[in-house]
Protein backbone atom coordinates (compact mmCIF):
# COMPACT_ATOMS: atom_id res chain seq x y z
CA UNK A 1 0.00 0.00 0.00
CA UNK A 2 1.20 3.53 -0.75
CA UNK A 3 2.39 5.88 1.97
CA UNK A 4 0.89 9.23 2.79
CA UNK A 5 3.15 12.29 2.60
CA UNK A 6 1.75 14.85 5.03
CA UNK A 7 2.42 18.27 6.56
CA UNK A 8 3.28 17.56 10.21
CA UNK A 9 3.57 19.94 13.17
CA UNK A 10 6.99 19.58 14.79
CA UNK A 11 6.93 22.59 17.09
CA UNK A 12 6.21 26.31 17.02
CA UNK A 13 6.77 27.62 13.48
CA UNK A 14 8.13 24.24 12.44
CA UNK A 15 6.21 22.36 9.75
CA UNK A 16 7.73 19.31 8.12
CA UNK A 17 6.63 17.13 5.19
CA UNK A 18 6.86 13.50 6.32
CA UNK A 19 5.96 10.11 4.87
CA UNK A 20 3.29 8.46 7.06
CA UNK A 21 1.18 5.32 6.74
CA UNK A 22 -1.69 5.16 4.28
CA UNK A 23 -4.99 5.87 6.14
CA UNK A 24 -7.10 2.99 7.42
CA UNK A 25 -10.88 2.86 7.71
CA UNK A 26 -10.78 3.30 11.46
CA UNK A 27 -11.55 5.91 14.10
CA UNK A 28 -8.85 7.64 16.20
CA UNK A 29 -9.59 5.16 19.01
CA UNK A 30 -8.86 2.24 16.68
CA UNK A 31 -12.47 1.16 16.17
CA UNK A 32 -13.26 0.00 12.64
CA UNK A 33 -15.25 2.48 10.54
CA UNK A 34 -17.19 0.78 7.73
CA UNK A 35 -19.11 4.07 7.36
CA UNK A 36 -15.94 5.84 6.19
CA UNK A 37 -13.96 6.45 3.04
CA UNK A 38 -10.39 7.29 2.09
CA UNK A 39 -9.89 10.33 -0.13
CA UNK A 40 -7.10 11.19 -2.52
CA UNK A 41 -6.62 14.87 -1.72
CA UNK A 42 -7.12 17.20 -4.67
CA UNK A 43 -6.90 20.49 -2.76
CA UNK A 44 -6.05 21.25 0.86
CA UNK A 45 -5.85 24.88 1.90
CA UNK A 46 -3.75 26.64 4.52
CA UNK A 47 -6.21 28.52 6.75
CA UNK A 48 -5.72 31.50 9.03
CA UNK A 49 -6.77 29.18 11.85
CA UNK A 50 -3.75 26.99 11.02
CA UNK A 51 -1.56 29.98 11.86
CA UNK A 52 -2.86 29.90 15.44
CA UNK A 53 -1.37 26.41 15.71
CA UNK A 54 1.77 27.40 13.78
CA UNK A 55 2.42 30.29 16.17
CA UNK A 56 1.65 28.29 19.28
CA UNK A 57 -1.44 30.20 20.40
CA UNK A 58 -3.66 27.13 19.88
CA UNK A 59 -1.90 24.18 21.54
CA UNK A 60 -1.65 21.01 19.47
CA UNK A 61 0.40 17.85 19.90
CA UNK A 62 3.71 17.47 18.14
CA UNK A 63 3.31 15.09 15.22
CA UNK A 64 -0.24 16.15 14.35
CA UNK A 65 -1.07 16.21 10.64
CA UNK A 66 -2.23 19.71 9.75
CA UNK A 67 -5.16 20.93 7.68
CA UNK A 68 -8.94 21.14 7.85
CA UNK A 69 -9.94 22.54 4.41
CA UNK A 70 -10.02 19.57 2.06
CA UNK A 71 -11.42 18.56 -1.31
CA UNK A 72 -10.77 15.06 -2.55
CA UNK A 73 -11.53 12.07 -4.75
CA UNK A 74 -12.99 8.91 -3.22
CA UNK A 75 -10.52 6.03 -3.63
CA UNK A 76 -11.62 3.54 -0.94
CA UNK A 77 -15.11 2.89 0.43
CA UNK A 78 -16.27 1.22 3.63
CA UNK A 79 -18.85 -1.54 3.46
CA UNK A 80 -21.62 0.61 4.98
CA UNK A 81 -21.23 3.52 2.52
CA UNK A 82 -24.22 3.58 0.15
CA UNK A 83 -24.32 6.91 -1.69
CA UNK A 84 -20.72 7.43 -2.80
CA UNK A 85 -18.54 5.58 -5.29
CA UNK A 86 -14.89 5.53 -6.23
CA UNK A 87 -13.98 8.53 -8.38
CA UNK A 88 -16.54 10.90 -6.83
CA UNK A 89 -15.16 14.39 -6.18
CA UNK A 90 -16.25 15.74 -2.79
CA UNK A 91 -15.84 18.62 -0.35
CA UNK A 92 -15.05 17.78 3.28
CA UNK A 93 -16.64 19.99 5.97
CA UNK A 94 -13.99 20.78 8.56
CA UNK A 95 -16.42 19.81 11.36
CA UNK A 96 -16.19 16.07 12.01
CA UNK A 97 -19.80 15.05 12.68
CA UNK A 98 -21.58 11.74 13.18
CA UNK A 99 -25.05 12.68 11.87
CA UNK A 100 -26.61 10.63 14.67
CA UNK A 101 -26.41 12.63 17.91
CA UNK A 102 -28.97 15.20 19.07
CA UNK A 103 -26.97 18.17 17.84
CA UNK A 104 -26.21 16.69 14.42
CA UNK A 105 -29.87 15.80 13.91
CA UNK A 106 -30.70 19.43 14.64
CA UNK A 107 -28.20 20.66 12.04
CA UNK A 108 -25.61 21.71 14.62
CA UNK A 109 -22.72 19.74 13.17
CA UNK A 110 -20.19 22.17 14.65
CA UNK A 111 -21.03 20.80 18.11
CA UNK A 112 -21.28 17.06 17.40
CA UNK A 113 -21.51 15.20 20.69
CA UNK A 114 -19.74 11.97 19.73
CA UNK A 115 -16.65 12.67 17.58
CA UNK A 116 -14.52 14.20 20.34
CA UNK A 117 -14.48 12.56 23.80
CA UNK A 118 -13.27 15.77 25.44
CA UNK A 119 -15.74 18.34 24.05
CA UNK A 120 -18.85 18.70 21.90
CA UNK A 121 -16.79 19.80 18.90
CA UNK A 122 -14.51 17.90 16.52
CA UNK A 123 -12.36 18.99 13.60
CA UNK A 124 -9.65 17.64 11.33
CA UNK A 125 -6.09 18.77 12.07
CA UNK A 126 -7.10 20.90 15.01
CA UNK A 127 -6.48 18.90 18.21
CA UNK A 128 -10.22 18.38 18.56
CA UNK A 129 -10.77 14.65 18.84
CA UNK A 130 -7.51 13.27 17.48
CA UNK A 131 -8.49 13.53 13.80
CA UNK A 132 -5.66 13.69 11.27
CA UNK A 133 -5.68 16.73 9.04
CA UNK A 134 -5.82 16.76 5.28
CA UNK A 135 -2.67 18.62 4.23
CA UNK A 136 -1.58 15.27 2.92
CA UNK A 137 -1.86 12.95 -0.05
CA UNK A 138 -4.74 10.94 1.48
CA UNK A 139 -7.33 11.36 4.24
CA UNK A 140 -9.75 9.11 6.13
CA UNK A 141 -13.26 10.58 6.51
CA UNK A 142 -15.83 8.89 8.80
CA UNK A 143 -19.62 8.93 8.38
CA UNK A 144 -19.01 9.64 4.72
CA UNK A 145 -22.60 9.42 3.44
CA UNK A 146 -23.58 12.09 5.95
CA UNK A 147 -20.55 14.34 5.85
CA UNK A 148 -19.32 14.61 2.29
CA UNK A 149 -20.67 17.05 -0.31
CA UNK A 150 -20.48 15.45 -3.75
CA UNK A 151 -19.95 17.71 -6.74
CA UNK A 152 -22.53 16.88 -9.44
CA UNK A 153 -20.12 17.00 -12.39
CA UNK A 154 -16.44 16.22 -11.96
CA UNK A 155 -15.17 18.11 -15.03
CA UNK A 156 -17.21 21.21 -14.18
CA UNK A 157 -15.95 21.06 -10.60
CA UNK A 158 -12.30 20.80 -11.64
CA UNK A 159 -12.73 23.90 -13.79
CA UNK A 160 -13.83 25.82 -10.69
CA UNK A 161 -11.77 23.95 -8.12
CA UNK A 162 -10.00 27.05 -6.75
CA UNK A 163 -13.36 28.44 -5.65
CA UNK A 164 -14.96 25.13 -4.68
CA UNK A 165 -11.97 24.39 -2.45
CA UNK A 166 -13.23 27.20 -0.19
CA UNK A 167 -16.41 25.25 0.67
CA UNK A 168 -14.77 23.14 3.35
CA UNK A 169 -14.43 26.08 5.73
CA UNK A 170 -13.82 29.74 5.04
CA UNK A 171 -16.64 30.51 2.60
CA UNK A 172 -19.43 28.86 4.66
CA UNK A 173 -17.81 30.21 7.84
CA UNK A 174 -17.86 33.74 6.45
CA UNK A 175 -21.44 33.25 5.25
CA UNK A 176 -22.46 31.94 8.69
CA UNK A 177 -21.16 35.09 10.36
CA UNK A 178 -23.30 37.23 8.08
CA UNK A 179 -26.39 35.08 8.53
CA UNK A 180 -26.06 35.23 12.30
CA UNK A 181 -25.63 39.00 12.00
CA UNK A 182 -28.88 39.22 10.01
CA UNK A 183 -27.41 40.38 6.69
CA UNK A 184 -29.99 40.64 3.90
CA UNK A 185 -30.69 42.68 0.75
CA UNK A 186 -30.08 46.33 1.54
CA UNK A 187 -28.18 45.75 4.80
CA UNK A 188 -25.23 47.90 5.74
CA UNK A 189 -22.38 45.68 6.91
CA UNK A 190 -19.08 46.19 8.72
CA UNK A 191 -16.49 43.41 8.45
CA UNK A 192 -13.53 43.41 10.82
CA UNK A 193 -10.57 41.93 8.98
CA UNK A 194 -9.60 41.59 5.31
CA UNK A 195 -7.77 38.31 5.57
CA UNK A 196 -8.98 35.35 3.50
CA UNK A 197 -12.09 34.70 5.62
CA UNK A 198 -12.93 38.41 5.72
CA UNK A 199 -12.62 38.54 1.94
CA UNK A 200 -14.97 35.56 1.70
CA UNK A 201 -17.28 37.58 3.95
CA UNK A 202 -17.24 40.47 1.51
CA UNK A 203 -18.06 38.12 -1.38
CA UNK A 204 -20.84 36.51 0.65
CA UNK A 205 -22.26 39.90 1.64
CA UNK A 206 -22.49 40.80 -2.04
CA UNK A 207 -24.23 37.49 -2.76
CA UNK A 208 -26.75 38.31 -0.02
CA UNK A 209 -27.44 41.73 -1.52
CA UNK A 210 -25.91 43.95 1.16
CA UNK A 211 -25.97 47.59 0.14
CA UNK A 212 -22.80 49.01 1.68
CA UNK A 213 -20.00 46.60 2.61
CA UNK A 214 -17.36 48.24 4.80
CA UNK A 215 -14.12 46.41 5.59
CA UNK A 216 -11.64 47.48 8.27
CA UNK A 217 -8.02 46.34 8.38
CA UNK A 218 -4.50 47.60 9.11
CA UNK A 219 -2.96 46.23 5.90
CA UNK A 220 -3.06 48.72 3.03
CA UNK A 221 -2.63 46.04 0.34
CA UNK A 222 -5.60 44.10 1.66
CA UNK A 223 -7.68 47.26 1.78
CA UNK A 224 -6.72 48.09 -1.80
CA UNK A 225 -7.87 44.61 -2.86
CA UNK A 226 -11.22 45.14 -1.13
CA UNK A 227 -11.62 48.59 -2.68
CA UNK A 228 -10.98 47.11 -6.12
CA UNK A 229 -13.79 44.64 -5.49
CA UNK A 230 -16.42 47.23 -4.65
CA UNK A 231 -16.10 47.53 -0.86
CA UNK A 232 -15.75 50.66 1.23
CA UNK A 233 -12.63 50.46 3.38
CA UNK A 234 -11.39 51.79 6.71
CA UNK A 235 -7.68 52.00 7.49
CA UNK A 236 -7.49 51.11 11.17
CA UNK A 237 -4.07 52.76 11.41
CA UNK A 238 -5.83 56.15 11.30
CA UNK A 239 -6.30 57.64 14.76
CA UNK A 240 -10.03 58.24 14.31
CA UNK A 241 -12.78 56.43 16.27
CA UNK A 242 -14.36 53.64 14.27
CA UNK A 243 -17.88 55.04 14.62
CA UNK A 244 -16.65 58.35 13.17
CA UNK A 245 -15.08 56.61 10.20
CA UNK A 246 -18.29 54.67 9.54
CA UNK A 247 -20.33 57.88 9.79
CA UNK A 248 -18.07 59.47 7.18
CA UNK A 249 -19.07 56.67 4.78
CA UNK A 250 -22.72 56.10 5.67
CA UNK A 251 -23.83 59.39 7.19
CA UNK A 252 -24.54 57.56 10.44
CA UNK A 253 -22.12 56.00 12.94
CA UNK A 254 -23.44 52.43 13.02
CA UNK A 255 -24.29 49.58 10.67
CA UNK A 256 -27.13 47.06 10.57
CA UNK A 257 -24.81 44.13 11.17
CA UNK A 258 -21.14 43.52 11.87
CA UNK A 259 -18.89 40.47 11.84
CA UNK A 260 -15.58 39.87 13.60
CA UNK A 261 -13.34 37.83 11.30
CA UNK A 262 -10.17 38.49 13.32
CA UNK A 263 -10.33 36.88 16.76
CA UNK A 264 -7.67 36.93 19.43
CA UNK A 265 -4.90 38.34 17.21
CA UNK A 266 -6.66 41.69 16.84
CA UNK A 267 -4.91 45.06 17.09
CA UNK A 268 -6.18 48.46 18.15
CA UNK A 269 -6.99 51.57 16.17
CA UNK A 270 -4.74 54.56 15.52
CA UNK A 271 -2.22 55.03 18.31
CA UNK A 272 -3.01 51.48 19.48
CA UNK A 273 -2.58 49.94 16.03
CA UNK A 274 0.71 48.26 17.00
CA UNK A 275 -0.77 46.86 20.20
CA UNK A 276 -2.23 43.35 20.08
CA UNK A 277 -5.23 42.82 22.34
CA UNK A 278 -7.52 39.78 21.98
CA UNK A 279 -10.62 41.83 22.83
CA UNK A 280 -10.15 44.66 20.34
CA UNK A 281 -12.06 43.27 17.35
CA UNK A 282 -15.01 41.86 19.28
CA UNK A 283 -15.48 45.15 21.14
CA UNK A 284 -15.24 47.12 17.88
CA UNK A 285 -17.95 45.15 16.09
CA UNK A 286 -20.26 45.28 19.11
CA UNK A 287 -19.69 49.03 19.35
CA UNK A 288 -20.57 49.80 15.71
CA UNK A 289 -23.70 47.62 15.49
CA UNK A 290 -26.90 49.65 15.75
CA UNK A 291 -29.51 49.13 18.45
CA UNK A 292 -31.52 46.06 17.54
CA UNK A 293 -28.83 44.87 15.16
CA UNK A 294 -26.76 41.72 15.36
CA UNK A 295 -23.13 40.68 15.46
CA UNK A 296 -21.37 37.51 14.36
CA UNK A 297 -18.17 36.55 16.17
CA UNK A 298 -16.35 34.24 13.76
CA UNK A 299 -12.74 34.90 14.79
CA UNK A 300 -11.28 32.28 17.13
CA UNK A 301 -11.45 32.92 20.88
CA UNK A 302 -10.14 30.55 23.49
CA UNK A 303 -7.35 30.08 26.01
CA UNK A 304 -4.18 31.50 24.46
CA UNK A 305 -0.86 30.57 26.11
CA UNK A 306 0.86 33.43 24.26
CA UNK A 307 -1.46 36.16 25.60
CA UNK A 308 0.02 38.81 27.88
CA UNK A 309 -2.41 38.58 30.80
CA UNK A 310 -3.22 35.56 32.95
CA UNK A 311 -6.95 36.03 32.27
CA UNK A 312 -6.45 35.97 28.50
CA UNK A 313 -4.20 32.92 28.77
CA UNK A 314 -7.20 31.26 30.42
CA UNK A 315 -9.64 32.50 27.77
CA UNK A 316 -11.13 35.37 29.81
CA UNK A 317 -11.48 38.62 27.87
CA UNK A 318 -12.62 42.15 28.83
CA UNK A 319 -15.77 42.42 26.73
CA UNK A 320 -17.54 45.80 26.94
CA UNK A 321 -20.95 44.23 27.31
CA UNK A 322 -22.26 46.88 29.69
CA UNK A 323 -22.06 49.52 26.97
CA UNK A 324 -23.82 47.25 24.48
CA UNK A 325 -26.61 45.91 26.69
CA UNK A 326 -28.88 48.93 26.19
CA UNK A 327 -28.89 48.27 22.42
CA UNK A 328 -30.60 44.88 22.90
CA UNK A 329 -27.82 43.18 20.94
CA UNK A 330 -27.84 39.75 19.38
CA UNK A 331 -24.36 38.25 19.53
CA UNK A 332 -23.56 34.82 18.10
CA UNK A 333 -20.15 33.17 18.33
CA UNK A 334 -18.48 29.86 17.61
CA UNK A 335 -17.63 27.60 14.71
CA UNK A 336 -19.86 27.42 11.67
CA UNK A 337 -21.99 24.35 10.85
CA UNK A 338 -20.48 23.99 7.38
CA UNK A 339 -23.08 21.50 6.14
CA UNK A 340 -25.83 24.06 6.76
CA UNK A 341 -24.51 26.22 3.91
CA UNK A 342 -22.11 24.33 1.64
CA UNK A 343 -24.62 22.93 -0.87
CA UNK A 344 -26.19 26.30 -1.66
CA UNK A 345 -22.80 28.01 -1.86
CA UNK A 346 -21.58 25.24 -4.18
CA UNK A 347 -24.52 25.96 -6.48
CA UNK A 348 -23.78 29.71 -6.37
CA UNK A 349 -20.22 28.99 -7.52
CA UNK A 350 -21.19 26.49 -10.20
CA UNK A 351 -23.77 28.90 -11.63
CA UNK A 352 -21.33 31.85 -11.63
CA UNK A 353 -23.09 33.88 -8.94
CA UNK A 354 -19.75 34.59 -7.26
CA UNK A 355 -17.44 35.37 -10.21
CA UNK A 356 -15.35 37.81 -8.11
CA UNK A 357 -14.36 35.22 -5.50
CA UNK A 358 -11.03 34.24 -7.06
CA UNK A 359 -9.84 37.82 -7.34
CA UNK A 360 -10.80 38.56 -3.75
CA UNK A 361 -9.03 35.45 -2.41
CA UNK A 362 -5.84 35.65 -4.52
CA UNK A 363 -5.54 31.84 -4.48
CA UNK A 364 -2.15 30.31 -5.18
CA UNK A 365 -1.71 26.60 -5.88
CA UNK A 366 1.42 25.04 -4.37
CA UNK A 367 2.93 21.58 -4.00
CA UNK A 368 3.04 19.64 -0.75
CA UNK A 369 6.77 20.29 -0.50
CA UNK A 370 6.14 24.05 -0.71
CA UNK A 371 3.79 24.01 2.30
CA UNK A 372 6.33 24.77 5.08
CA UNK A 373 7.54 27.88 3.22
CA UNK A 374 3.93 28.90 2.50
CA UNK A 375 3.22 28.79 6.24
CA UNK A 376 6.15 31.11 6.86
CA UNK A 377 5.07 33.47 4.07
CA UNK A 378 1.46 33.52 5.32
CA UNK A 379 2.71 34.22 8.84
CA UNK A 380 4.73 37.14 7.47
CA UNK A 381 1.67 38.76 5.89
CA UNK A 382 1.31 37.26 2.43
CA UNK A 383 -2.02 38.21 0.83
CA UNK A 384 -2.39 34.89 -0.98
CA UNK A 385 -4.67 31.99 -0.08
CA UNK A 386 -2.50 28.89 -0.41
CA UNK A 387 -4.05 25.73 -1.88
CA UNK A 388 -1.90 22.61 -1.56
CA UNK A 389 -2.16 20.29 -4.57
CA UNK A 390 -0.46 17.06 -3.43
CA UNK A 391 -0.93 15.13 -6.70
CA UNK A 392 -0.58 17.88 -9.31
CA UNK A 393 -4.26 17.64 -10.32
CA UNK A 394 -5.10 21.36 -10.49
CA UNK A 395 -4.48 23.11 -13.81
CA UNK A 396 -2.18 26.12 -13.63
Amino acid sequence: MAGNRSVVLRGVKNMQVEDLDFPKLQMPNGKKAPHGVVLKIVASNICGSDLHIYRGSFPAPEGMVMGHEMTGEVVEIGSDVEFLKEGDLVSVPFNVACGRCRNCRNGRTEVCQTCNPDADSAAYGFNLGGWDGGQAEYLFVPYADFQLLKFPDRDQAMEKIRDLALLSDILPTAFHGLMEAGAKPGSTVYLAGAGPVGRCGAAAARLLGASCIIVGDHDKDRLALMKRNGCETIDLNEDVPLQDQIEKILGEPMVDCAVDYVGTEAHGIGKDADKEDPAYAINQVIDVTRAGGATGIIGIYGPDPLAESKDEQNGIYPIEFGNAWIKSPKITAGQAPIMHYNYELMQAILWDRMPYLSDMLQTKVISLDDAPQAYADFDNGSQEKYIIDPHGMIAS
